[in-house]
């Protein structure tokens, strides 16, 4: 080493549809009478691998056999990592593979998704994962029957409660997800398709108008001014991902676009910023400085350390709204939605300025 310090390699995992499929697969396994401690199964060509190992817990009960995959999403910060799946499998009427949800996974009660009304959070990825896998044991079990499986979460329910599942109308527990198998850390494709899934239920509730909310206190802000508040469906948190979003927002075809964010975030997306994440670069003081004198927002001589240091510097409230209405001309731009409204928030949670 150079005395530079070497960048730690990110670990990846695996999604909760890879580690259902790898049960399933387990579970009709013991069925059978085998005693499997691993399992492989077949990944989505999307996943870059043909296939992945997974270690099994397993067994008989007086319900079926089953087997469980303690999920390891790498170094993804999931909320999921480390919870076990479970999948119960039994002989079923038909000659192929049922799959439904059992405990601790979600039942669908709002449009929008890619799931109908009234069945398990199950995803098709997923389901089709598991479809494969739950196949390949059967025909290396022998088994002639249709097979019944039943993915569950034992601590699906508690999970939930920490993801926006309630909000997408997934209700009583987790979703089982995953469009590759694979979770790549810090990745956000997961953000990314949860933004998407808001954007589709609100546009699937007959939602004109959408939230896009850099963080919850933003968010929280908006919902209860009452001359701003919309349904909670309209509300979509997404975080950094300001462009993905904004695009999203306008190609769901929404009439107007609100856009709310503290201080330091809205002054990057005034600035142009795609994504405000600190990994995507850390504001730079001096040309946010230039900037904001570039709109004519009088600031002293001084050396500012942060983005909230000068926005204490910025005496009068039509310097904030200046900052608002340019942020609201970078969105309409990124969106080709002609009605957008910015909303800026200040740290104690209230809306102190506004582009309209």
């Amino acid at each position: 080493m150079t005395g530079e310090k070497r960048k730690k390699i990110l670990r990846s995992g695996f999604t909760t549809g890879a580690c259902a499929a790898a049960a399933a697969k387990g579970a009709v396994l013991f069925m059978s009478g085998k005693r499997p401690r691993s399992v492989d199964i077949p990944m989505p060509e999307a996943s870059g691998m043909r296939r992945a190992k997974f270690k099994l817990l397993g067994g008989r009960d007086a319900d079926g056999a089953w087997a469980s995959v303690i999920k390891d999403a790498g170094d993804d910060p999931d909320v999921t990592n480390g919870a076990e799946i479970k999948a119960l499998a039994r002989p079923g009427a038909a000659e192929d593979i049922l799959i439904k949800g059992g405990e601790g996974v979600g039942t669908v009660t709002r449009p929008g998704l890619s799931i109908p009304v009234g069945s398990s959070a199950i995803t098709p990825v997923p389901l089709r994962m598991i479809t494969e896998a739950a196949r390949e044991a059967r025909a290396e079990a022998g088994v002639k029957t249709g097979v019944e499986i039943i993915v569950t979460v034992p601590e699906g329910r508690r999970l939930a409660e920490k993801t926006l599942n309630s909000r997408l109308g997934v209700i009583g527990g987790i979703s089982i997800l995953g469009t590759t198998g694979i979770v790549k850390p810090l990745s956000g494709e997961a953000w990314k398709a949860t933004i998407k899934s808001s954007l589709n239920v609100a546009r699937a509730s007959g939602l004109k108008e959408v939230v896009l909310s850099a963080g919850r206190t933003s968010e929280a802000a908006h919902m209860k001014d009452k001359k701003l508040a919309l349904p909670e469906t309209a509300y979509v948190l997404m975080g950094d991902y300001v462009e993905f979003s904004l695009k999203e927002a306008g190609a769901g075809g929404f009439k107007r676009i609100h856009l709310c964010a503290q201080w330091a975030k809205m002054l990057k997306i005034a600035m142009g910023t795609p994504d405000t994440h600190v990994r995507a670069g850390a504001l730079n003081i001096n040309k946010a400085v230039e900037f904001l004198h570039n709109l004519g927002i009088a600031l002293p001589q001084r050396d500012y350390n942060t983005a909230r240091e000068i926005m204490d510097f910025i005496k009068k409230p039509g310097g904030l709204k200046k900052v608002c209405a340019v942020a609201a001309g970078y969105a309409k731009k990124i969106s080709g939605t002609s009605s957008v409204s910015t909303w800026l928030v200040s740290y104690e949670g209230e809306i102190i300025a506004g582009s309209n």
